[in-house]
């Protein structure tokens, strides 16, 4: 790859703005492979999004590509689609490789990719921290056309030259804000130097931080930028409610309220710590509440088994942090926030993702009166109206606290 000294700041600073202006309103008009394209049908899409419409194309048409969107855009699916048409079937190595910044969210990728293959002859391979690594290296051996990982673990692969790179002409970052602001940045650009020089460069991004930027401008070619507006990722059919708290240790109380007046079919709790979670899934186990809790401390295998349960429904309640609010791929019917996010972004990822809420559904914010700017923030960042939940619902120890 040759770098570039073009700045991308400008390009990506107003609501919505794109350098691109083909747009492909339906997926019949891209010209996809049959079998991709009745893949896509059959994993329900009828219509592409607008970072679908505006993606798909140049990505397909060998463009360097910057989408800058919040997560529940439908980028996983614009990327998926790309990657899995540009891939030839009959050349067993990697040719394409996405990388993302936490484990479960990788294997949601893959397998999301799967699904869409499910009539191609492609074999997509997830290679995650936490996972036995000759285990990667076997699968490896075997040719998959498509690999999804972390990058610690892809870094180390591609550094013990299991993971051939000569064959890549296409290279996915996923989340790139969050891989940097986690301190993947040493593992990143040790596999950028790695990919062959021709290969194209996708990079999702919910914010441009300085770090993200610098990647930009040091390894992709006079890319496509493109930016979908956060109003184009509608809360309608998620009804919103806080319930204000006068002090922080009032919350369990009336948690405990909410568990014995509200029906809860299945339900995420989100805190702002792992500490947090384990403090909050003891008390309520205490108090005879059946909960699960899962957070990045806990072994691969321990947290997969918590999320086994909880896709079958053997676990009603999970409680868990913001790292894991991309993750849970589970329809739920109530989604609390013990604690606010510490960013605006955080709020959908954790109540307005397709995977959470199906956007239908409840959410329930707990506020204090130090969480009543970030509350209102959201709002403002949002367009939407988050109301006080009814006192007879909500339980006793909220007094009104938010002006309207």
């Amino acid at each position: 790859m040759t770098s570039n000294d073009k700045g991308f700041g400008d390009v990506l600073n107003s609501e919505f703005r794109s350098d691109h202006d083909e747009v492909t309103d339906s997926f019949d008009a891209m010209d996809l492979k049959p079998d991709l394209l009745r893949g896509v049908h059959f994993c329900g899409f009828k219509h592409p999004s607008a970072i679908q419409q505006r993606t798909i194309i140049p990505i397909i048409k060998n463009r360097d590509v910057i989408a800058q969107a919040q997560s529940g855009a439908g980028k996983t699916t614009a990327f998926s689609i790309s990657a899995l048409q540009k891939i030839d079937p009959n050349i067993k190595a990697c040719q394409g490789l996405i990388v993302s910044y936490t484990r479960e969210l990788a294997l949601r990728i893959q397998e999301h990719i799967i699904a869409l293959s499910e009539f191609m002859n492609i074999e997509c391979c997830a290679c995650i921290g936490g996972t036995a690594l000759p285990a990667d290296m076997e699968a490896l051996r075997e040719g998959p056309q498509l690999v999804v990982g972390t990058p610690g673990r892809i870094s180390e692969l591609i550094q013990r030259r299991a993971l051939q790179t000569e064959e890549i002409k296409l290279f996915i970052l996923d989340e790139a804000d969050e891989i940097f602001s986690r301190g993947f940045s040493d593992q990143i650009y040790t596999i950028l130097h790695s990919l062959p020089k021709s290969t194209q460069f996708v990079l999702h991004s919910v914010t441009l931080a300085q770090n993200v930027l610098e990647v930009t401008t040091e390894f992709m070619r006079d890319p496509v930028s493109i930016q979908v507006r956060k109003q184009e990722l509608p809360l309608e059919g998620i009804t919103q409610f806080y319930i204000a708290i006068e002090k922080e240790e009032w919350k369990l109380d009336t948690l405990s309220d909410l568990y014995e007046t509200v029906p809860i079919t299945q339900a995420v709790i989100f805190c702002d710590t792992r500490r947090k979670v384990d403090w909050l899934a003891h008390n309520l186990t205490t108090r005879n509440f059946s909960v699960s809790a899962i957070h990045d401390d806990m072994e691969q295998s321990q947290r997969d088994g918590i999320m086994k349960e909880f896709r079958s429904r053997s676990s009603r309640v999970l409680i868990t942090t913001d790292l894991l609010a991309r993750d849970i791929d589970v329809r739920v019917s109530l989604a609390i926030n013990y604690g606010l996010p510490a960013k605006h972004e955080n709020y959908i990822h954790r109540i307005g993702r397709g995977g959470c809420l199906d956007r239908k559904g409840v959410a329930i914010n707990f506020v204090t009166a130090d969480d009543v700017p970030m509350i209102r923030g959201i709002e403002r960042f949002y367009s939407t109206q988050i109301a006080e939940m009814p006192m007879n619902v909500a339980g006793k120890h909220h007094p009104k606290l938010l002006a309207t």
